[in-house]
């Protein structure tokens, strides 16, 4: 049975302790694409949602999503970009686009915006699921360290006893499932997938502002805790809004071009 909370996203009563969680990240300012993930939310019954960061970045509308944001998630995860913005780290080696992006976010978000980039947490553990949740590689996350190739997964085998059943990542802005054995790793491929007893998962769940993997459409993703089930989804939103945003806003206009191919 759903419930409205007043925030337009339903939710769910949560029965026997089980939820089914929407998470997604990289949201990246397109408040065309953060709106279509809502909405497609609206039909997947979802008890609570976390998002693992980069709220901010390239877009043309870091208020607007940050307001979506911190209205919808429990918790959300500081990402690098959300980070150089808040102060919080040195980002004078990106690139130049890169860094405009970043100070001109910086200069447009409102106060309470600002604060909660400031407060956001490197990971967050929901241990009575079997559950972390990061931006980057979990081996060290105040690194923003990146997990897009079975290579870069192998080395959180040296912290196999600390993981969670499910680590999911964002950062790379692709799609990826790893899963973990003492020794081995393997890449599956990113689709609906159960959890299997003695693996470890590393899923990156994808973008929902600037996909990379040649799909254009929004990525977001669920887990449910009941059927140890995890899946990923992707929802068509308007391109031509968000570049054109973006082409008007003075910021770098291949943040608009790449939008319209996904990567």
């Amino acid at each position: 049975m759903g419930m409205d909370t007043g925030s337009g996203f339903p939710y769910r009563i949560i029965l026997h302790g089980f939820m089914r969680i929407g998470i997604f990240s990289d949201v990246h300012a397109n408040i065309e694409a953060l709106s279509a993930v809502m909405d497609a939310y609206k039909s997947e019954a979802i008890d609570e949602y976390y998002c693992l960061g980069d709220v901010v970045g390239y877009g043309a509308s870091p208020n607007e999503c940050a307001d979506i944001v911190r209205g919808v998630a429990k918790v959300t995860i500081l990402g690098n970009h959300d980070a150089a913005v808040a102060g919080r780290m040195d980002y004078s080696y990106y690139y130049e686009a890169a860094r405009h992006a970043l100070d001109t976010h910086a200069a447009q978000l409102s106060t309470q915006n600002m604060q909660f980039l400031k407060a956001l947490p490197y990971k967050h553990e929901l241990n009575e699921y079997g559950l972390h949740l990061c931006h980057g590689s979990p081996l060290r996350p105040v690194e923003f360290e990146y997990i897009f190739a079975p290579e870069q997964a192998r080395e959180c085998l040296s912290i196999w006893d600390e993981m969670a059943d499910i680590t999911l990542i964002g950062h790379s802005h692709l799609c990826k499932v790893f899963a973990l054995r003492p020794g081995e790793v393997e890449e599956l491929p990113p689709k609906r997938f159960k959890l299997r007893k003695g693996y470890k998962y590393i899923v990156s769940v994808g973008s929902v502002g600037q996909p990379r993997d040649y799909d254009n459409r929004a990525s977001f993703t669920v887990f449910d805790t009941e059927a140890r089930e995890f899946d990923f989804k992707r929802v068509e939103y308007d391109i031509e809004a968000a570049a054109g945003k973006i082409f008007a806003g003075n910021l770098e206009r291949n943040f608009g071009h790449r939008l319209f191919i996904g990567v």
